[in-house]
């Protein structure tokens, strides 16, 4: 709902600020007082594109700014955060700057592109899942919702009760159309698979063949190393053995002497006994050392053609490494990777041929879904056009009939087999239209009127901006199309440009625009009317400039029949 427009410095606006309320906005004024200025403003907030000659004489910049209140619209919320625009008690700020040829838009104080805010305010159809119209407007500006075939389907569906089977049917749609895409994507790519798994079987077989065991080129890499310094380990362990045992001179030689006198100290000096014991033990760790390496050297074999299978081995390791990874650890990660891509690569023509079959059946299942939408869509089409009929008889719309053309279509699409389109026929002999070619914005407003009071109300609120819609109709037909207005205005916002009292009447909240004189130029305002106010200019649109007490007791009596 639009709670305020602020409008500077735009044609022959100076300041301009209105403060709109839920329900019915009535705007009424002299020919030529700027309605059609103020619906400019309104329209840049839609998103229509903006020109430098609509800056004030003498100003540097014009700005339109709109404030609405979105607390019962969570998809326009969600397109918003989207978006990445921060949104403060669910209002929503549009601001229109115009500086000579360049145009800057801002929605919640974030600068952001014409794009976005139509596809915000105003995007172009009302489509399951994607945000309705904030504003509607009707009238000498072009209708873009009620000339859109799609927006057609929409409302048939709103009133045939089939928007949830067409939900339903556009789910399974949209996965038949991702099945689809997927096995083209397969097909497309099989030659590439075969490469690929060519390739792959390549690699995989490569590594098989040398049979690899975690971390074997680490034990190889010490297994060379001993065998290497076989000669240097002999060598070692024999004068080890001679300086410890062998010798007369060895270790054991003189630890050997040494005890056989301290066990003849030991008989002088019992402690002495306690200290001569670790001699002992040090003859025991001495006796160990050397068995232990006579136990080493004997399984140590300097072995030529060991040393040279070794070598190989670690040279076959050394060239995988260069293509898998640094170890045979890797190598490992990557030949199990190896495996399941190749196993995913041969199952693809057993995925295709799953697809196919399971698309088949899908799109049999969403055909005789399509079927069954499109009949109810051809008996709702009947008693929609005989609705709006009856109530286009109330709008004074004589010889004009409205109809829906409905054709099955020979392929599904993402709403069925139907294409809708609403049809205009001005006398039984004149062939049926498309609406699109209706040339009188009083005939579109009225006829989305009519199609507001059959259809219902929307579960998504908006601003309805109606103008013209009372042109060519006067009298009853006038209080009729002000109860429609008023009807349609309920828990949603209406704001309705008219001449007529009898409309007029039925507004919640009134104002009149009108010029005013200026110094060197003139100016648009827009004055909130209230009381004595709005019964004058509700006789003013009963008898013109001249206001008589008959005229002022008729404005009276219109205002307590409509409230």
């Amino acid at each position: 709902m639009l709670l305020e427009l602020k409008v500077s410095n735009f044609a022959i606006i100076d300041n301009l600020h209105i403060e709109f309320k839920e329900g019915l906005n009535i705007l009424s004024g002299e020919t030529g007082a700027g309605k059609s200025v103020l619906l400019k403003s309104l329209g840049l907030l839609m998103g229509e594109k903006s020109s430098s000659d609509t800056i004030r004489t003498g100003a540097q910049m014009a700005t339109i700014e709109g404030s609405f209140d979105i607390s019962k619209r969570p998809d326009i919320e969600q397109n918003l955060t989207d978006l990445g625009i921060l949104i403060e008690e669910h209002t929503l700020i549009v601001r229109r700057t115009i500086t000579g040829d360049k145009s800057k838009v801002y929605l919640n104080g974030n600068l952001s592109t014409l794009h976005n805010l139509r596809d915000v305010v105003a995007p172009l159809i009302e489509v399951a899942g994607h945000s309705a119209p904030l504003i509607e407007m009707t009238g000498q500006h072009e209708n873009r919702h009620l000339l859109s075939k799609n927006y057609h389907l929409d409302l048939l569906d709103q009133y045939a009760g089939t928007w949830d089977k067409r939900l339903q049917y556009q789910k399974g749609y949209q996965h038949l159309q991702e099945m689809r895409n997927e096995v083209l994507q397969l097909e497309s790519a099989s030659k590439v698979k075969n490469q690929r798994l060519d390739f792959l079987t390549f690699q995989r077989n490569e590594i098989a063949a040398l049979e690899l065991s975690p971390g074997e080129d680490l034990e190889i890499e010490a297994e060379l190393k001993k065998q290497k310094s076989a000669s240097k380990l002999f060598q070692f362990v024999d004068q080890a053995e001679e300086a410890l045992y062998g010798d007369d001179d060895s270790a054991i030689s003189r630890i050997n002497s040494i005890l056989k006198r301290g066990l003849e100290i030991a008989n002088l000096d019992s402690e002495m006994a306690s200290k001569i014991e670790t001699l002992e033990q040090a003859k025991a760790l001495i006796d160990d050392c050397v068995y232990d390496l006579r136990q080493y050297i004997s399984k140590l074999e300097a072995d030529p053609q060991r040393l040279e299978n070794l070598e190989k081995r670690l040279s076959d390791l050394r060239k995988v490494q260069k293509k898998y990874g640094p170890t045979v650890n890797d190598i490992l990660t990557a030949f199990e990777q190896m495996e399941t891509e190749i196993k995913s690569l041969q199952n693809t023509e057993g995925r295709i041929e799953a697809l196919k079959k399971e698309g088949l059946a899908l799109h049999k299942d969403l055909e005789n879904l399509a079927l069954d939408i499109h009949k109810r869509r051809e008996k709702g089409a009947v008693l929609l056009a005989d609705s709006v009929n009856a109530e286009l008889q109330d709008l004074n719309m004589k010889g004009v009939t409205f109809q829906l053309n409905i054709e099955k279509l020979s392929e599904l699409n993402i709403t069925g087999m139907s294409d809708v389109e609403f049809m205009s026929q001005t006398s039984p002999k004149d062939p049926k239209r498309p609406l699109a070619k209706f040339a009188s914005g009083g005939e579109l407003s009225r006829i989305l009127l009519s199609l507001k009071r059959v259809v219902g109300s929307s579960n998504q609120p908006r601003t309805y901006l109606f103008d013209e819609v009372d042109t060519g109709v006067s009298g009853e037909t006038a209080e009729k199309v002000g109860r429609k207005l008023k009807s349609i205005a309920k828990g949603q916002q209406v704001i309705c440009v008219t001449h007529l009292p009898q409309v007029a009447a039925f507004g919640d909240i009134h104002f009149f625009i009108h010029k005013s004189p200026q110094k060197d130029s003139v100016t648009m305002e827009v004055d909130l009317l209230q009381n004595k106010d709005r019964v004058r200019e509700i006789a003013r649109l009963i008898s013109g400039e001249k206001i008589s007490k008959t005229s002022l007791d008729h404005a009276e009596q219109l205002l307590k029949e409509a409230h």
